[in-house]
């Protein structure tokens, strides 16, 4: 009867130790104040389950009664050990659901951070690729007013599909009918002076790629390589797959000058690698470069999709 007496004591300090952890977090910074609260504390409960002890086992006992403060240095090492098992494990999980909920925080706020990033920089693509769009438009109307409302119409369906794409990573497929479709228009504008060949391997469909990544390079080529020129600008398209990569490329031909005309260096190039970085953290990369023959080529690089990989 008397150990159990004493083990529901001891079981009854812990508790006690427990509470007082609770109550007194860790300081930060740390402080003095905090080793002698919780010093004055273990003296104190190692005192009273001294008494209590020695009080239930004189009350127990028959013939000489011990001493309320019958090894007092006993309770006080044992009650120091019991503190530092309790409350150091307190302690440590206590510290450890901090540093948990806390890069749980981070990592959404780092989540709301990047996907407003992408948000804005997807938005500044948008009107960059329309203004150039409806520039075509309003140069067909005085000289043909027919194709201007074709063009007009192939713009709409343009501006239906940008706003409506919210997402970052589309299929290649996808991306390609976009680009094809924008391409239409520019045809449209450019006639004969505008020829456009592909070179996508019907396999790498499937990749995932960069929402308008592929219209970015493409209007850039248009842009910077058949805008200046009179003579016929040719504008090859194509995809190969790489050491766990997917590599887009855009050349046109032309006596392109990135010097003069900024090619490489547009907006649209800017805002890309902007969302590259993002997206891929700096897996991905686009390059630009001049041809021998004075055209221009945009490399795109990005990481195969999972679906590839597997």
């Amino acid at each position: 009867m008397v150990g159990g007496l004493r083990g529901s004591i001891a079981v009854a300090m812990a508790w006690a130790i427990w509470w007082m952890v609770r109550r007194v977090p860790w300081p930060r910074p740390f402080r003095v104040s905090f080793v002698l609260t919780h010093v004055v504390a273990w003296l104190a409960l190692a005192f009273a389950w001294c008494v209590a002890t020695n009080a239930l086992v004189a009350l127990a006992s028959v013939g000489t009664p011990y001493g309320l403060l019958y090894h007092l240095n006993e309770y006080l090492l044992l009650g120091a050990f019991i503190y530092v098992f309790v409350a150091g494990p307190t302690y440590a999980a206590a510290a450890s659901a901090r540093v948990s909920q806390s890069d749980a925080a981070v990592a959404r706020a780092e989540a709301v951070a990047t996907s407003t990033q992408l948000a804005a920089l997807r938005a500044q693509l948008h009107p960059h690729f329309l203004f150039n769009a409806l520039h075509t438009v309003v140069q067909l109307i005085p000289v043909e007013p027919e194709k201007a409302a074709e063009a007009a119409e192939m713009v709409a369906g343009l501006l239906r599909t940008s706003i409506g794409e919210q997402r970052d990573e589309v299929l290649l497929d996808d991306e390609w009918r976009f680009v094809s479709r924008y391409l239409a228009v520019e045809q449209i504008r450019f006639g004969e002076r505008l020829r456009v060949r592909s070179e996508i391997p019907p396999d790498l469909l499937d990749e995932r790629v960069p929402s308008f990544s592929l219209q970015t390079l493409v209007e850039n080529a248009v842009q910077h390589g058949a805008t200046p020129r009179v003579a016929p600008t040719e504008i090859v398209v194509s995809a190969a797959s790489g050491t766990n990569a997917l590599i887009l490329a855009v050349r046109n031909t032309g006596d392109v000058n990135p010097s003069t005309n900024g090619a490489g260096s547009g907006t649209g190039l800017a805002r890309l690698r902007e969302r590259l970085a993002v997206l891929y953290d700096g897996a991905a990369t686009l390059t630009t470069r001049p041809q021998a023959d004075g055209g221009y080529e945009a490399v795109l690089v990005v990481p195969l999709s999972r679906v590839s990989r597997a």
